[in-house]
């Protein structure tokens, strides 16, 4: 299993006027290369064989358990995310089957850990990230390195810290500021109850 070359199990204990920052990370799921957000901020490209065929489900769900700190990997930890933002499953897409059995096996490692996740369609998370609802990953990139100073190893790494930062800005714990029409886009999603402002 490839693991994260960069990790940690604390959260840094950043707060603000309103308590410590909550523990979110971000998950742009695919069967071949899942990109994840952990809560410390950093991020890893979990990839899988298409010779493994369905394992690679399990090697996927093993990922997403040492995120949660729910797997007995160097992610594992006592401390348990608030909230996952994923990406959506794309609509009239040739991926959506695969990604459909990939958010299957994920929701339910969530489920049974007790962390609440919320879907972000892509257009929601590129106009959140960008101003503009489409386009490619060039933008998404780019903006990550003007808003953070973040560059990435890959676009699934990108997607994963934008969707992290999508959720602690729902939060109310920006990272870094967005004009107005852009974090009014995170409206058009289906916020969990318990997490909902």
């Amino acid at each position: 299993m490839s693991t994260p070359s960069l990790f940690s199990t604390e959260v840094p204990a950043a707060t603000t006027a309103a308590g410590p920052r909550p523990a979110v990370i971000g998950l742009d799921l695919s069967l071949t290369a899942t990109g994840i957000a952990y809560a410390d901020g950093t991020t890893a490209t979990i990839k899988t064989k298409q010779s493994d065929g369905d394992r690679r489900l399990l090697h996927i769900a093993e990922a997403i358990q040492w995120a949660v700190g729910t797997g007995a990997g160097p992610m594992g930890s006592d401390v348990r995310p608030s909230l996952a933002v994923i990406e959506d499953i794309p609509q009239n897409s040739f991926a959506a089957k695969p990604i459909s059995m990939v958010h299957g096996v994920v929701r339910s490692v969530l489920i049974e850990a007790g962390v609440p996740y919320v879907l972000v369609t892509a257009a929601t998370l590129k106009a959140y990230a960008t101003g503009k609802g489409s386009g490619d990953k060039v933008p998404m990139a780019m903006a990550a390195y003007k808003r953070a100073g973040r560059e990435f190893a890959d676009d699934n790494q990108c997607d994963a810290a934008w969707l992290r930062w999508a959720g602690l800005d729902w939060l109310g714990y920006a990272e870094f500021e967005l004009p107005k029409a852009q974090k009014d886009r995170l409206a058009k999603a289906k916020w969990p109850p318990a997490v909902a402002r």
